[in-house]
């Protein structure tokens, strides 16, 4: 819906800027041995970061939503949304679906769909914190005390059914993972024995694992509240590897970054988790308080760029082949317009990060000279990169200036026309 012809007629007025800003800074980065800007700006081109079929439509809180219009109604329009995000900014390939939010009625179809958008289908997420209809509709099974941590043996196999049917699915829309994320722990003291619960889930994911075909990963996600608060099953990274651990060698944990207590040091977690081999993806946002689901950046920038900066050395000049996906609630601006400043974000901390002088940081690390090495850092994130990422989605065929490029072309408006104002996505 959105075509390389009319996106670079909106680059046109905005090439020569541009080629200017970025050969001065092309020129400043590589100068005296720094790194080789051209190889910054392929791997920039090169990084794909997932958009999740939930974010496509108005988020909300528990005390109300206000939909933006032209949301859509199904999951072959997310694909339309994705595809439009796609040719925007370059860096989105794939769609992560969640089940039964989405569940397609003819996977082949719509895996051809989206293959013919230039979308593939990232890992799957299974939703074990509602009450699905199509395993605990008879009113015997209920999630309301857990999943896979629930007391009684029958829910808990109606959990596993719903992950296995998960898995299944998405073997049919060639994805090649499964995220695990459980609601599941207590709101009182003494309501649940702690220890009783945690082995209960082990075993669970134990069962699941089992199911994953080869070349399939499975994500263990932690989160230390919400929607239980006096205790969470899965509440930090290091519940998160054990669960990993206990659940096979395909298993690995995912980082939420909003998934944290505040003032968390979440790019220790992600060396520690990287250095042992369990480090499985990451689910992309912003916080002030919690699991608040802001855009990417907007909040702890630095935060972001040292994250990556972790992943840069996990991948040894390259951030590794993770999952990487955003993962908000876009309750006032229009979603695609948040999933494309988010986008520019993680892709403005990945450039910084690949500015640090590595071999200069660790010399002032094992010289134990902080103030050099706070110097490195600083001088890598206060680098305006811009030029770089833009010529990233440049040589994807995408926009120079994205949400200008958005506003310009009338997305919104045509779905509204299209799918009407009063549409809400299934979701959040």
């Amino acid at each position: 819906m959105i075509d390389q012809d009319r996106i670079a007629e909106l680059n046109q007025p905005l090439v020569s800027d541009h080629d200017r800003e970025l050969a001065e800074l092309s020129a400043r980065v590589g100068r005296g041995g720094g790194p080789d800007p051209e190889a910054v700006i392929g791997a920039l081109a090169g990084f794909s970061v997932a958009a999740p079929s939930w974010a496509l439509g108005t988020g909300g809180t528990r005390f109300g939503r206000f939909p933006v219009g032209g949301e859509p109604r199904a999951t072959v329009e997310k694909i339309d949304d994705v595809a439009a995000l796609r040719a925007l900014v370059g860096a989105t390939r794939s769609i992560s679906l969640h089940v039964p939010w989405d569940d397609p009625a003819d996977p082949e179809g719509l895996r051809e769909y989206a293959a013919g958008q230039g979308i593939g289908f990232d890992a799957m997420n299974s939703n074990t914190f509602q009450d699905n209809p199509s395993t605990t509709g008879d009113g015997k099974v209920s999630y309301k005390f857990g999943s896979l941590a629930n007391a009684d043996p029958a829910t808990r196999q109606a959990a596993v059914e719903h992950n296995l049917y998960v898995i299944d699915l998405g073997v049919r829309l060639g994805s090649r993972a499964l995220t695990v994320w459980l609601a599941d722990g207590t709101n009182h003291p003494g309501q649940a024995d702690f220890r009783a619960q945690f082995e209960r889930v082990a075993e669970g994911l134990r069962g699941i694992h089992d199911h994953l075909p080869e070349g399939w990963r499975m994500f263990t996600e932690h989160k230390p509240f919400e929607p239980a608060f006096y205790s969470t099953v899965n509440q930090d990274w290091g519940s998160s590897l054990l669960l990993a651990q206990a659940a096979g060698p395909k298993a690995s944990c995912l980082v939420d970054l909003g998934h944290h207590l505040p003032n968390a040091n979440i790019e220790q977690v992600v060396s520690r988790l990287a250095m042992v081999g369990r480090l499985g993806g990451f689910h992309f946002n912003d916080s002030k308080y919690g699991d608040d689901d802001l855009t990417t950046g907007s909040i702890t920038p630095f935060q972001l760029f040292l994250i990556f900066g972790e992943l840069v050395a996990a991948g040894g000049g390259r951030v590794p082949e993770l999952a990487y996906m955003i993962d908000q609630s876009h309750n006032l601006k229009d979603p695609i317009e948040d999933l494309i400043q988010s986008t520019e974000a993680i892709l403005l901390a990945y450039a910084q990060a690949l500015l640090v002088d590595r071999e200069a940081l660790r010399a002032a690390q094992d010289g134990n000279d902080p103030a050099l090495a706070q110097e490195l850092l600083q001088a890598a994130f206060r680098t305006d990169v811009r030029p770089l990422a833009a010529e990233a989605r440049r040589r994807n065929g995408a926009a120079l200036a994205p949400l200008a490029a958005y506003r310009a072309i009338g997305y919104r408006d045509a779905r509204i026309a299209e799918r009407g104002r009063g549409t809400v996505a299934t979701g959040l």
